[in-house]
């Protein structure tokens, strides 16, 4: 069977057997047991569920760590091929399959071939759909227990071409912080509407005020930010009007300066309405997911190992940067690296939005995020 073929069925057998963070076993296990066959040396429950393999040649101390995340997402999926998920409300709709396929290749290639000179860690990673899987294993000594000298990561991108190449130094993906308001009022019967303060009317006129934070408090050149309201909650029923209202949502920027100035002005904002509608409020904030930021250094290397991998006409090497969030980010904290973004296709079959039920990632650039791992070993870590 030639690689090819392997990686497309290990991807489908991926795919059918997808698990939620930190309860990754059996995709942990089926890691491991190729690894082992390519004769790595293998290092299992790091983070949890997630699993270390290194492959050492020549005598070089030089190393270089590829990332791929492991986890799946809670969707039922509504595709109808063959390879479709066995596991009920469990899919891999963002190609964290493909991923981990796609440096399982390398791994399987980097083995055979050996033509680098130092220590290669492929590092398979549970978790990230909620910003633990990093973390984890930065906390359970990914870079304490071995040398690291730079780490690299790939995420597919459905929109962009199929196989082409994106990336940038510096900033390429956003933070990610999660707020929570509470409104206390004391509600009521909806006849009375007199006798108690509402906080739903509140809630509604902060949701409101909270749009223009970003238009009329940010810059528009300088400092690009979104803030989204998701839910809105509360206690009330057809004819009592509530006295909780509970308002959450989330905002994604690119510095910390940044942050700290939506923060700022959602509190000036919500005290204000509270405190003129005279109800009581809880406010919270939490950053999920650290910006994604990719050192000078290193970006070369993977833009050199994309355009020698696909050609320089299918290299963007200074994209705009995302809005999502991703949490390598952490292991960037940690160790100069860079993250790339490979084109999973356009139009209907590959071309369907991440954490999508009908999204799958596209087989035919598999071996093309091969080829573009064993490039940049072999160019970093050259003979």
């Amino acid at each position: 069977m030639s690689l090819v073929q392997k990686v497309i069925k290990w991807r489908h057998y991926l795919h059918q057997n997808p698990e939620f963070g930190f309860e990754e076993t059996k995709t942990a296990a089926f890691i491991a047991k190729k690894l082992t066959e390519f004769g790595l040396e293998v290092h299992e429950n790091i983070g949890k569920t997630g699993v270390v393999g290194i492959l050492r040649n020549g005598t070089s101390l030089q190393s270089i760590g590829l990332r791929a995340d492991i986890d799946a997402l809670k969707i039922e999926e509504k595709n109808a091929f063959s390879h479709t998920s066995n596991n009920q409300g469990l899919m891999h709709a963002c190609g964290h399959d493909g991923h981990t396929t796609m440096l399982l290749g390398a791994a399987h290639e980097l083995a055979k071939k050996k033509n680098f000179d130092g220590t290669v860690y492929f590092i398979f990673q549970p978790a990230e759909e909620h910003g633990l899987g990093a973390k984890a294993m930065i906390a359970d000594g990914l870079f304490s227990r071995w040398k690291i000298d730079a780490v690299y990561g790939m995420h597919n991108l459905p929109g962009l071409a199929a196989g082409h190449f994106a990336t940038r130094p510096n900033f390429i993906m956003a933070s990610e912080s999660n707020f929570e308001i509470d409104i206390l009022g004391t509600g009521g019967h909806a006849a009375m509407p007199h006798k108690y303060t509402d906080p739903l009317v509140v809630g509604a006129q902060i949701v409101t005020a909270l749009q223009t934070i970003v238009s009329r408090n940010l810059s528009v050149t300088e400092e690009t930010a979104v803030l989204s309201v998701t839910e809105f909650i509360t206690n009330g029923t057809v004819n009592v009007v509530p006295s909780q209202v509970k308002i959450k949502g989330d905002t994604r920027c690119y510095t910390m300066e940044t942050l700290h100035k939506i923060e700022q002005a959602m509190k000036r904002i919500i005290a204000g309405q509270c405190l003129s509608a005279g109800v009581d409020y809880q406010f919270q904030m939490s950053t999920s997911f650290a910006t994604t930021k990719n050192t000078v250094a290193e970006t070369k290397h993977a833009i050199a190992a994309a355009k020698k991998t696909v050609g320089t006409d299918k290299v963007q090497d200074n994209c705009a940067p995302l809005t999502f969030s991703e949490d390598f980010a952490f292991m960037l904290e940690k160790v100069n690296g860079c993250y790339v973004l490979i084109g999973n296709g356009i139009g209907e079959n590959c071309g369907q939005p991440l954490h999508n039920a009908h999204y799958d990632f596209n087989d035919g650039i598999l071996m093309t995020g091969v080829r573009y791992w064993v490039t940049l070993v072999e160019t970093q870590l050259g003979n």
